[in-house]
């Protein structure tokens, strides 16, 4: 093995050894501590740690210059504590193994490799990626906002492929009051909040547009106290992905008018967009540029998808930066048992988001004109 495959193995073992679920506070800070260390090791320099709600977040500013590329990573995982015990990291026949290897701890040690000695970039490792990220949002568009280009290190699509984009997601729960009677004696005297709560799931589930990419779909139900009572109260979660904002808002609309069917019913929506969509027109100039430097570095030009998962880069694309995805490592099962990263495209893959890097420091124009999304 070369060298740098080497102390990637070693760095993504480190890494994969220190586990971080999301809602473990003291997990993920232990967790930014072996980061820090990883990250001190192979940058030369410490990073700045940022603690927002509890959370322990990571920024590394390297060179005098100006910041000019936003590498974003996250170092929190939704595999328990405990996980590591009956799934240790391993190395077999070409496949590394372990939890959070492949989403995305494997893409946050060539983020640390391929950003070494440059100048002008800024390396944010954030801690709540996987709920959503709710303390980190801001700081992650701050930063993106600061920035002539995001690369997010998500791990591939199939095969390689970067991702161009990712649905927007928007996330609801609707709450219904009826009135409570007795089932078997006066049901007529109550409002049934399971009915009520049925013509809202139909109402919203057409709602979703098969030729433009938009689901609606309703998941969480529940309703009702006992078997013979008329429910008074009824909940229902529901799950919006959209590639477009147009489309997000147009359901944002639909479902805020949501009106009750039967008479005497209430119905309340809380909740709204979560993450904007990654549109392609955000990743296309990037996406040249990565083709562009593979073929330099003598590597087939990585193919390209649209995904109906969210990542941080949903943020920096919102902001108007162009933002490319799926930098990270190349495998599979992302928060399955079955998760995995392929080794023999470890050193391949940081080449790439090194010459990437470089090549938008040496010339950032061709992606630098606002692509939309909110003020920069």
């Amino acid at each position: 093995m070369s060298d740098l495959l080497d102390e990637l193995l070693a760095d993504v073992r480190a890494l994969v050894e220190c586990e971080s679920p999301s809602h473990d506070l003291e997990a993920v800070a232990r967790s930014a501590d072996v980061v820090a260390a990883v990250g001190t090791t192979r940058l030369g320099v410490e990073p700045e740690p940022i603690v927002l709600d509890g959370r322990t977040h990571l920024r590394w500013r390297l060179g005098d210059t100006p910041s000019r590329v936003l590498l974003l990573a996250h170092h929190d995982t939704v595999w328990p504590i405990g996980t590591l015990a009956r799934r240790p990291f391993s190395v077999e026949d070409g496949v590394l193994r372990g939890p959070g290897c492949f989403d995305m701890l494997s893409g946050l040690a060539m983020a640390l490799h391929a950003a070494a000695g440059l100048d002008g970039v800024t390396l944010l490792v954030t801690g709540d990626e996987e709920i959503g990220s709710p303390s980190s949002r801001g700081l992650i568009e701050e930063e993106a906002r600061a920035a002539e280009a995001v690369l997010v290190l998500e791990a591939s699509a199939d095969g390689g492929a970067l991702k161009t984009e990712r649905k927007g997601v928007s996330l609801y729960d609707v709450h219904v009051t009826g009135l409570a009677a007795h089932a078997g004696l006066e049901p007529e005297r109550g409002v049934n909040a399971t009915l009520e709560l049925a013509h809202a799931v139909l109402a919203l589930a057409g709602l979703g547009d098969a030729d433009l990419g938009t689901t609606v779909t309703p998941t969480a139900a529940r309703s009702g106290t006992t078997t013979n009572t008329v429910p008074a109260s009824a909940t229902l979660a529901v799950d919006v992905r959209v590639r477009t904002r147009a489309e997000q808002e147009r359901v944002d609309v639909a479902v805020r008018s949501l009106a009750p069917v039967l008479p005497g019913a209430a119905l309340e929506v809380r909740g709204g967009p979560n993450r904007p969509p990654l549109e392609a027109a955000s990743s296309a100039g990037l996406l040249e540029r990565a083709r562009s430097v593979a073929t330099s570095l003598g590597q087939p030009a990585p193919g390209s998808a649209a995904v109906g998962g969210a990542s941080d880069g949903n943020f920096t694309a919102g902001v108007g930066t162009p933002t490319l995805d799926g930098l990270g490592a190349v495998g599979g099962g992302a928060h399955a048992e079955h998760e995995h990263v392929l080794v023999d495209h470890l050193v391949g893959r940081t080449a790439l988001l090194r010459g990437l890097v470089r090549d938008l420091l040496a010339d950032p124009a061709p992606v630098r004109e606002h692509v939309g999304g909110g003020p920069r």
